[in-house]
Parts: C-alpha cells; structure tokens; sequence
C-alpha cells in the first residue's frame, strides 16, 4: 500500500481542485529493475468542477509541453518543460510549472530512483475522487487507475532525472 499526498487544498480557489501525488514502484522484472513511479492527479473538486479541472490540467500539461498520450517526454533532452526532481532523505521535490511539492517517498522507491537516475512521472487529466490524500491506497486500485486506457490515453508521461543536494 502507498498514501497519497496532498498537494494544494485551496480548491476553492483553483480549477484544479485538490492536487494529489502518489509515489510507487514497479519491479523488479526479469527486463527491469525496480522503476519509481509518481502519479499527480486531482481529485476533481476544483471551483468550477470536474470538467473545468480537466481542461485545466490538459492546458497546463500541454503548455509545458508535454503531450498527452502514449509519447514519453525525457525531460533530460526536451528541458524546456520546466520538470525537476529532487530526492533525498525519504522526500521526493517534484517542481512543474504549475506546481511545487515535497512528499515523503519509501526507502525502496528513493532507492530505485538513486539507482535509476530518473522516475517515471504520470499527469492525470482525469480525476480520481476516491483515492483521498492521506489514506492508504490499495495496490489493486492504483493498478487499475494507472492501466485504465482512458487514464493512459489522457495523462503526460515524463522521465524525470532525478537531482541530489550537492554535498
């Protein structure tokens, strides 16, 4: 199981609505290490409601850059997307145009991400009202967002390499 994280409660005053980030890992396989996953998606209770916090989202994605669909952006060639990440001490900074967050990571997933040099990074256009910020989600229902075709088909994915404090 992995928590949620809540990003912005000002939903009033955003279309938006409540921003949420997800951490998880997937792996090992025998093609794969350990990949680390980040998911940001609403929870649909922006101002002016879901729809509008779609269009929202699918404006601020598509403004940075990053198409939606099924193309990978790596943000360590395409920088101009205005993504970074930042992992240490169990804390992942995610930094995109519209948003800064700092959310607690497991040790396996800053690990992955250590060993990796980048996570995966999904950005939801569809809301996800059940999956509460601060409540456990079950591996099966985040399984079943994160593959749901009309999830996939309307998210940007980004590689994000991932940054370190210099010491």
């Amino acid at each position: 199981m992995t928590s949620s994280n809540v990003v912005s409660s000002a939903r009033s005053e955003s279309p938006f609505g409540t921003l949420t980030v997800v951490p998880w890992t997937v792996g090992p396989t025998a093609d794969m290490p350990v990949t680390p996953f980040l998911m940001v998606y609403s929870l649909g209770d922006g101002r002016d409601g879901p729809e509008a916090g779609e269009e929202a989202m699918r404006a601020a994605l598509e403004g940075m850059g990053a198409p939606l669909g099924d193309r990978v952006v790596d943000t360590s060639v395409e920088r101009a997307t205005g993504a970074h990440l930042l992992v240490e001490a169990q804390r992942a900074v995610l930094t995109l145009p519209f948003l800064k967050v700092q959310i607690p990571v497991p040790a396996e997933w800053e690990a992955a991400a250590h060993k990796n040099g980048h996570a995966y990074l999904i950005c939801s256009v569809r809301p996800w009202p059940d999956a509460v910020p601060g409540e456990a989600v079950a591996p099966e229902r985040l399984k079943s967002f994160v593959t749901d075709d009309q999830v996939v088909g309307a998210a940007a994915h980004l590689l994000l390499p991932v940054r370190r404090l210099q010491g």
